[in-house]
């Protein structure tokens, strides 16, 4: 498998999100009711709405607009929906933000979140196994079946690259590569026998072990990456104008947190204050330039994923 040739096709062929707006494309930003905020599933949930309805009564409550969600169906769609004007927010992995912004498209990245107010928004891409399997570090993958997430995946592809390339493993060639779509199929499909080990974003197999759909007992990490910026919320700024795109970082950056989403009556209480990838604490602020890491490694592994950044 060829590293699915390129994330460039994946976005030229990506099906468009259907926009949400009352306005079409071609209005003006000044008289937009209702912005569209799209995200990607960290896992295969059917309740991803529920997990964001939150902050968007939160954007509601501070700009005087509709929000309406869009459940996207992977990065690529989220990327082409910001380019083409029918996504005004949208939740991005570190990579696929890295890949709208370096190929153009009018993002700014607002905040990332954080599950402790006094830390960074920050988080890491481990590679696990099964208990008793044999493998004990990345050098072991050679000629074995991995699980990945999605070639515009930080902590399920490009950051696993990285490391595969650290102790001379060249994924397309000397592993067998499976897209398992998401971070939870990745690891589901490890337990389940498809794949000899997975890559996944750090807090996954806990939230799998509380769901009771994988064991955390029964796997084990082998590998994991240097701490990397947490997912951005970035705004579309050739759709928002300049007005309310200020009002929804100062709303995201200052009240998308518990203490505060309750002062503001949206939340009953911190326990009940449900917040995306059960996040703990909430959202602090990150500019682009947080974002550098992740074209370092693509200046390091030239990855043909990278490219789309061109």
């Amino acid at each position: 498998m060829k590293a699915l040739k390129l994330i460039t096709a994946a976005l030229i062929t990506a099906p468009l999100l259907v926009s949400c707006s009352s306005s079409d494309s071609d209005d003006s930003v000044d008289n937009k009711d209702t912005l569209a905020f799209a995200a990607v599933p960290a896992e295969s949930s059917q309740s991803l709405q529920n997990d964001y309805a939150n902050l968007i009564k939160l954007i509601e409550k501070e700009t005087g607009k509709k929000v309406e969600f869009q459940n996207a169906s992977d990065y690529a769609a989220v990327i082409e929906g910001q380019r083409a004007g029918k996504i005004d927010i949208a939740s991005y992995g570190p990579f696929s933000y890295v890949l709208a912004k370096d190929s153009g498209v009018m993002v700014e990245p607002i905040a990332s979140p954080t599950n402790d107010e006094s830390e960074k928004p920050s988080y890491t891409s481990l590679a696990y196994v099964k208990k008793n399997s044999g493998i004990k570090d990345l050098k072991d993958l050679k000629g074995k079946k991995v699980c990945f997430v999605d070639p515009g995946s930080t902590s399920g592809y490009l950051v696993p690259m990285k490391g595969l390339m650290d102790v001379g493993i060249d994924m397309n060639v000397d592993v067998e590569p499976i897209m398992a779509g998401a971070h939870d199929s990745s690891l589901i499909t490890l337990n389940d026998g498809g794949c000899d080990a997975a890559f996944a974003h750090d807090a996954m197999l806990k939230t799998l072990d509380k769901t009771g759909q994988v064991k955390e007992s029964d796997l084990q990490s082998i590998w994991e990456s240097e701490p990397l910026t947490e997912d951005p919320i970035a705004v579309n700024t050739e759709t928002v104008d300049a007005e309310t795109v200020d009002k929804i970082t100062t709303a995201i950056r200052e009240k998308a947190n518990k203490p505060a989403l309750v002062e503001e009556g949206i939340c009953t209480s911190q326990e009940d204050c449900v917040l995306p990838e059960e996040i703990e604490w909430g959202y602090k602020k990150v500019d682009d330039s947080d974002f550098d890491v992740i074209r370092d490694i693509c200046e390091t592994t030239k990855a043909e994923a990278c490219e789309a950044t061109a």
